[in-house]
């Protein structure tokens, strides 16, 4: 519609840059095609020093399919659509990861346009949307950070679909972990006695909606572990809290290594040889984040990121206030003409 109309058409996706890229060259590559193993590493041409495995993609995703396939047929379309745009939109900053943008605009035809974060954009309806009664998570958290104790914030977004076993093997870990934790879970999934055993130490919040920005900057909270969406990413990068990544599915992986192996902002949980994260590596991983000499390592590093994220926002001088105005400039120019 836009294009018959002669308007300019931009593509928005709410992610990286880094993980369209390296997923560019693993399908023009053929990278995996021929590999058997799920946990063999092969390094990305254009990023050499970064190693892919099929298992951090899509289940079936090199899987040959019919041009049939209603799923291959929207693929199809989408990239259709997108090689016909003018630019398209990244939820990051140039600070964030400069090689892939630099990377994005030597090889690709579609301009890259770094407009993030977007989470720290001015809500004109925030002051409107103030609770006027405290949650009772929100009011947990003040009494922990009254009483001098930090908190691990614990969610895997809205629509991450995890087994039962593995929320069992989460739940025992954090209990083993004796940690402080905020979890906000789908459903009655964890077994019974669990906050029972836990006690004061740990708040399930069952089907509900909670304010994860708010969550994330409350002064108690030091920690993430997170499914690895890239809008909770940038939310925690924001609110200069380290995370512990637990990537479940889509492109989460690929963000994964993002902040584990090029910001440095994250730790990863290994899984077993069967793909489920036990308990101990649970237990471990989150005591080592909210206790040990790595946390405060990831600590230091996003609280550097966490201040360049806001400075890309800082009107007339930040990168990505620069970015949107060269892109209303360079497209109503065109309008004109």
């Amino acid at each position: 519609s836009a294009r018959k109309l002669g308007f300019p058409r931009l593509v928005f996706l709410g992610m990286n840059c880094m993980s369209p890229s390296i997923l560019d060259s693993v399908f023009k590559n053929k990278l995996l095609s021929e590999v058997k193993s799920e946990t063999e590493a092969v390094a990305v041409p254009e990023f050499p020093w970064i190693k892919v495995r099929k298992c951090d993609f899509v289940e079936d995703m090199f899987d040959t399919k019919p041009t049939t396939d209603p799923g291959f047929e929207l693929i199809l379309d989408q990239c259709a659509s997108m090689s016909q745009s003018q630019g398209i939109i990244f939820n990051t900053f140039d600070d964030l990861e400069p090689v892939f943008i630099d990377f994005y605009k030597r090889t690709r035809e579609l301009k890259p346009w770094a407009l993030g974060p977007l989470c720290l954009g001015k809500n004109s309806l925030e002051d409107e949307g103030e609770e006027k009664v405290k949650s009772v998570w929100m009011k947990w958290l003040d009494e922990k950070r009254d009483k001098g104790c930090y908190v691990l914030y614990v969610a895997f977004g809205s629509q991450a679909e995890i087994s039962r076993e593995q929320v069992e093997e989460i739940a025992s870990g954090l209990e083993e972990s004796k940690v402080n934790f905020l979890w906000v879970v789908k459903g009655n999934e964890i077994g019974k006695g669990f906050e029972e055993r836990v006690g004061e130490r740990g708040m399930v919040v069952k089907d509900e909606w909670v304010d994860q920005r708010k969550i994330l900057e409350h002064e108690s909270v030091r920690g993430f572990l997170s499914h690895c969406g890239w809008n909770s990413l940038m939310e925690s990068i924001c609110a200069e809290v380290p995370i512990l990544a637990f990537p479940v599915a889509a492109e989460q992986p690929l963000n994964a290594m993002l902040v584990v192996e090029e910001l440095r902002v994250a730790e990863r949980v290994v899984a077993a040889s069967d793909g489920a994260v036990r308990r101990g590596e649970v237990a471990e991983k989150v005591k080592e984040l909210m206790e040990g000499e790595k946390g405060k390592e990831l600590r230091r590093n996003v609280e550097v990121y966490g201040k360049k994220a806001k400075k890309a926002l800082e009107e007339g001088v930040g990168s990505s206030w620069k970015n949107l105005k060269n892109l209303i400039n360079e497209f109503c120019n065109n309008m004109g003409t």
